[in-house]
C-alpha cells in the first residue's frame, strides 16, 4: 500500500478539480480537536515527527495515479494532473509532548491548494491515534505517582504498527520501558519482560519453571506467580530466589485477582524470607483508573505494567478533530455547520502559567508572560531542524505536566481548563461570519 493512495477518495476528487480549475494558490488548514473526550483534562501532542516523515517523502508516482484512476473506475489519462505532485509547503506545530486544549491547533499547513488538501487524511490518522494515546498513558503516569510503568500493549493494539506507536508515545510521557522488542530497538527504550502462563503450565512444577527458567537468565529475573495459586507461587519463588542468591533486581509479578490484597500478602511473604529487594510487579488489565485505585489504597506495588486498554486508548479510542480549511489565496474563510463552526484564518497559541491559553492570529503578538506554541517546522516542503528526539519531547512534557492545575490532573471527572480567544481574532470571526451571511443570504 502506497501512503499516498492511503487517504480518502474525495480528497483525490478534489485535488484534482482544483488542478483543472488552476486553484493552486496557498492554502492554510488547521487541524485541531473540538472538544476533549469524557475524562480527560489535557491532551499530549503526538505524531508530528511520522507526520513531517510522511511529508517529507510525499509524491505521487505513477503507480499511485493508476490506483486512484481503478478507484474512479475512469481512464488513467484522466487523473494524469495529479502525477507528479509533491509536498513543498509550510507546516506549523505544537512540538511533541506539550499538553494542547480543546479549539487549539495541533499543526497548520499551508501549500498550494491540492497539495494541502491531499494529505488531509493520512496527518488526521497520525495525529489523532497518537494523541490519543499519549493522552491515555500520560494519565497512567500522573496516576502511578512517580512508580515505574511498563508498556505491555503490543498484543491487544489495533495491528503492529499501532503497537510500535504506542511504545514509543508511552516511552515520550516516561514509562520506563516497553515489551515491544522492536519498538526498544528502533526507539532505544528498555525492553522489559516475563514470562507467560503457559511456560509455568509445561513444566512439572512451578518450582522447576522457575529454576529453569533462572538457568537460562542468570542475570535479574521476574517469576509469573500466579498460574495456579498466587500465595503458593509467591512461597515457591521466594525459596528458589533465596536458593539462588537472588535479590536486588529480581521481582514477581501478579497478573490477575485482587492486586492490593495480593500486594500485601506477598510483600509480608516476601519480607519474611529476607527478600526485601524483590519488586512486586503488577499487571492484568490496568490502566490510570487501576492504578490510581492501587496507589490511593496503598498497595506496595513497584512497578506497574499497562497493556490493552491504554494501547489503545480503551475509554477515549478517538478524537472529535478536524481539519479545515481556515485561508485561501490571502482570503480568511470559515464554516458555519451547527455545532461545527470554525474560527478563520492561521492561528498561533500562546501560553501562560498554568495552562492559562489564548488562542490568537498567528501575526499577533503574544501577550506578555506567555509563549508562542506553534513553530515552523517545516518549510518548502523541507525540515526547519533536525528530526526531534524522544528525550526532548519528553522534557517538554515534563514541564507542561507540572504546570497542568490540579483539577485538570484529576485521574477521576478532571476539568480542562479552557482557552481563551484573543480579541482580533473575535473581531476578524465576526467579520468573516457576516461577510458569507450577507454574501449567501443566511444571516438570521
Amino acid at each position: 500500500m502506497s501512503e499516498v493512495t492511503a487517504t480518502d477518495l474525495y480528497e483525490v476528487t478534489m485535488a484534482l478539480s482544483y488542478l483543472r480549475e488552476g486553484m493552486q494558490a496557498p492554502a492554510t488548514f488547521s487541524l485541531f480537536v473540538r472538544d476533549l473526550p469524557p475524562g480527560r483534562g489535557f491532551l499530549v501532542a503526538a505524531g508530528l515527527e511520522p507526520a513531517l516523515d510522511y511529508l517529507s517523502r510525499f509524491r505521487v508516482g505513477a503507480s499511485d495515479v493508476k490506483e486512484f484512476a481503478e478507484a474512479l473506475r475512469r481512464p488513467v489519462e484522466d487523473l494524469e494532473p495529479l502525477h507528479g505532485l509533491s509536498f513543498d509547503g509550510q507546516v506549523r506545530a505544537v512540538p511533541e509532548g506539550r499538553l494542547v486544549l480543546a479549539g487549539e491547533p495541533l499543526l497548520e499547513v499551508t501549500a498550494p491548494l491540492p497539495q494541502a488538501q491531499l494529505v488531509e487524511t493520512y496527518l488526521l490518522s497520525l495525529l489523532c491515534h497518537q494523541t490519543a494515546v499519549a493522552s491515555k498513558a500520560a494519565r497512567c503516569v500522573l496516576a502511578a505517582a512517580g512508580r515505574p510503568l511498563v508498556d505491555f500493549s503490543l498484543r491487544r493494539t489495533h495491528g503492529p504498527e499501532a503497537g510500535m506507536q504506542a511504545a514509543r508515545l508511552s516511552s515520550l510521557v516516561g514509562f520506563a520501558g516497553t515489551s515491544n522488542v522492536a519498538a526498544a530497538t528502533r526507539y532505544g527504550i528498555p525492553a522489559a519482560g516475563t514470562m507467560a502462563h503457559s511456560y509455568i503450565e509445561t513444566f512439572a512444577s512451578e518450582e522447576q519453571a522457575f529454576r529453569a527458567f533462572a538457568r537460562t537468565h542468570p542475570g535479574p529475573v521476574t517469576f509469573l506467580v500466579d498460574t495456579f495459586d498466587t500465595d503458593r507461587g509467591v512461597a515457591t519463588a521466594a525459596r528458589v530466589l533465596k536458593d539462588l542468591g537472588l535479590g536486588p533486581g529480581c521481582g514477581i509479578r501478579l497478573d490477575s485477582g485482587d492486586l492490593g490484597a495480593l500486594a500485601r500478602r506477598a510483600r509480608t511473604a516476601l519480607d519474611e524470607a529476607g527478600l526485601r529487594d524483590v519488586e512486586i510487579i503488577a499487571s492484568g488489565g490496568l490502566d490510570e483508573y487501576g492504578v490510581d485505585r492501587l496507589v490511593r489504597k496503598g498497595a506496595p506495588i513497584d512497578v506497574f505494567a499497562v497493556g490493552t486498554k491504554v494501547g489503545t486508548a480503551a475509554d477515549a479510542p478517538y478524537l472529535d478533530a478536524a481539519y479545515k480549511l481556515v485561508e485561501y489565496d490571502g482570503r480568511p474563510v470559515m464554516k458555519l455547520s451547527s455545532a461545527k463552526v470554525t474560527a478563520p484564518s492561521p492561528k498561533q497559541v500562546s501560553r501562560g502559567p498554568g495552562l492559562r491559553d489564548v488562542i490568537g492570529l498567528v501575526n499577533e503578538e503574544s501577550p506578555e508572560g506567555t509563549e508562542p506554541l506553534l513553530r515552523t517546522v517545516m518549510r518548502g516542503g523541507l525540515r526547519t531542524e533536525p528530526p526531534d528526539t524522544l528525550a526532548a519531547a519528553r522534557a517538554r512534557f515534563e514541564a507542561d505536566l507540572a504546570a497542568l492545575p490540579d483539577d485538570a490532573r484529576r485521574i477521576d471527572r478532571p476539568v480542562a481548563p479552557v482557552p481563551m480567544v484573543s480579541t482580533r481574532l473575535t473581531v476578524l470571526t465576526k467579520v468573516v461570519r457576516h461577510r458569507i451571511e450577507t454574501r449567501t443570504g443566511t444571516g438570521q
